[in-house]
């Protein structure tokens, strides 16, 4: 698998590679440009200078004399070669330089020529009766030119490796924040969930960060979960069960009433077993991150009614329910299969407090775009210190005769749905209000 250093170094490197490469085609392009103007600017000059100095010479030729200079009298550059001749042909002078074939001067101006098997570039100037011809061979030109090119391009070439090379440093120095981050990770016992603590950290990485710590505490809260699910499990698992071993132990060594009695003690203690697991399990839902979206939508009306039916058993002359003029239909936000439950837990707990042939009150009213139920008992109440502690786990006063895990789940449901709940402690019973939002209409 190819590194990210790489891989960014290769991406990154070609591109600059290529815009290196096209930047110097071309200045080179243009540098020989420049190059082979510069060189016939120099045959020009060369013939201008050659005529200024046979202005200057004492014998200037007649026409039809044939009179010829000697080279030495043309001072003339290295490298060229030069021809002077009239305007019929007749050479007149030529460098020691030249061909043994004469120049071609037909014409004025530049021209490439082929003399001895040789390509030259030539320039033909006039002055007066006279015709200049300066030559350079191609051969001369195009290896000055390459030298140039090359001289030119050492220290491009030079320029993009070292630029590739700072390329690799800057990536890996770039990447080192995470290679911080990786390293910090292997370095990391397997059972640690501490959040990972990285400075400094670039802006770019923070949210790598963010999102990992995130995950580790989800992690820890999924474990401490599993751990107090399994302790609970252990802790109020073991006394039902022990009853219920005894029960039949009983049972098993009497007979008549005595066995029945203790059959039905076991029955009992069967049911309260059955009754935790349930609430155990319906709890480790509501805390973990399990859906409850079933596609059923509820109105709070259809709520109230499915979760007095649940706490009743049918039988609902202990329930008085009494719901607002103005209820709307409107579905609740909440998954019904979590309303319902915390409403039902409400509802048994009240049950469970309130004296024989009094009846628990159920209101359901609108509030904006909540809906707010109130469940009222004519119970003995619970004095103030100790409303704090209703909703934690296993908690129960000494009156009661549940589970301790009624509020608890109620108090799940509530920081899951965004709902609230509040107790009311008043001399003739506790009011408990439960409050959960309307679903918004798209």
């Amino acid at each position: 698998m190819m590194s990210l250093r790489l891989r960014l170094s290769l991406t990154i490197g070609s591109a600059f590679v290529l815009i290196w490469a096209l930047a110097a085609a071309w200045m080179l392009s243009d540098l020989r440009q420049q190059m082979m103007f510069s060189l016939d600017q120099r045959l020009v000059a060369s013939a201008r200078m050659v005529g200024g100095l046979l202005e200057q010479l004492p014998q200037v030729p007649v026409k039809g004399e044939g009179t010829h200079f000697s080279a030495e009298q043309l001072t003339i550059p290295g490298g060229m070669a030069c021809q002077v001749s009239s305007l019929r042909g007749e050479v007149l002078a030529r460098s020691h330089n030249n061909p043994d074939q004469p120049l071609q001067s037909g014409s004025t101006g530049f021209r490439d020529q082929m003399i001895d098997g040789a390509a030259w570039r030539t320039f033909t100037l006039d002055r007066g009766d006279i015709r200049i011809t300066t030559a350079d061979r191609q051969v001369e030109r195009e290896a000055l030119n390459l030298s140039v090119l090359l001289a030119a391009s050492v220290p491009v070439g030079m320029a993009l490796m070292g630029c590739l090379l700072l390329l690799w440093l800057g990536i890996g120095q770039g990447l080192a924040p995470l290679n911080r981050m990786r390293d910090a990770l292997m370095r990391r016992d397997a059972d640690s969930l501490q959040p990972l603590q990285i400075t400094p950290l670039p802006s770019e990485l923070q949210p790598l960060l963010d999102s990992q710590n995130q995950l580790l505490a989800r992690i820890a809260k999924a474990i401490e979960r599993e751990r107090r699910l399994t302790g609970d499990a252990a802790h109020e698992l073991r006394s039902p069960l022990t009853a219920i071993k005894t029960h039949l132990q009983v049972a098993r060594m009497t007979d008549g009433e005595a066995r029945e009695q203790s059959l039905a003690h076991a029955e009992e203690g069967a049911d309260r077993l059955h009754r935790t697991l349930e609430q155990l399990l319906l709890l480790a839902r509501v805390e973990g991150s399990l859906s409850f979206d079933d596609g059923v939508n509820c109105s709070a009306e259809q709520v109230a009614r499915l979760a007095i039916h649940d706490a009743t058993g049918g039988d609902n002359r202990h329930i008085a329910l009494h719901l607002a003029s103005d209820l709307p239909a409107t579905a609740l936000q909440v998954p019904s299969v979590l309303a319902i439950a915390a409403l039902r837990n409400l509802l048994d707990n009240a049950l469970r407090h309130t004296p024989d042939g009094t009846h628990v009150g159920l209101s359901v009213q609108r509030e904006g775009a909540y809906v707010r139920f109130v469940v009222r008992d004519h119970g003995p109440g619970i004095p103030p210190e100790t409303l704090q502690h209703m909703t934690q786990r296993f908690w129960r006063n000494s009156n009661s005769s549940g589970c301790g895990l009624g509020l608890a789940i109620v108090q799940a449901i509530v920081e899951r749905c965004a709902c609230t709940l509040t107790f009311d402690n008043q001399p003739d019973g506790l009011r408990v209000e439960l409050r959960m939002p309307l679903a918004v209409n798209e």
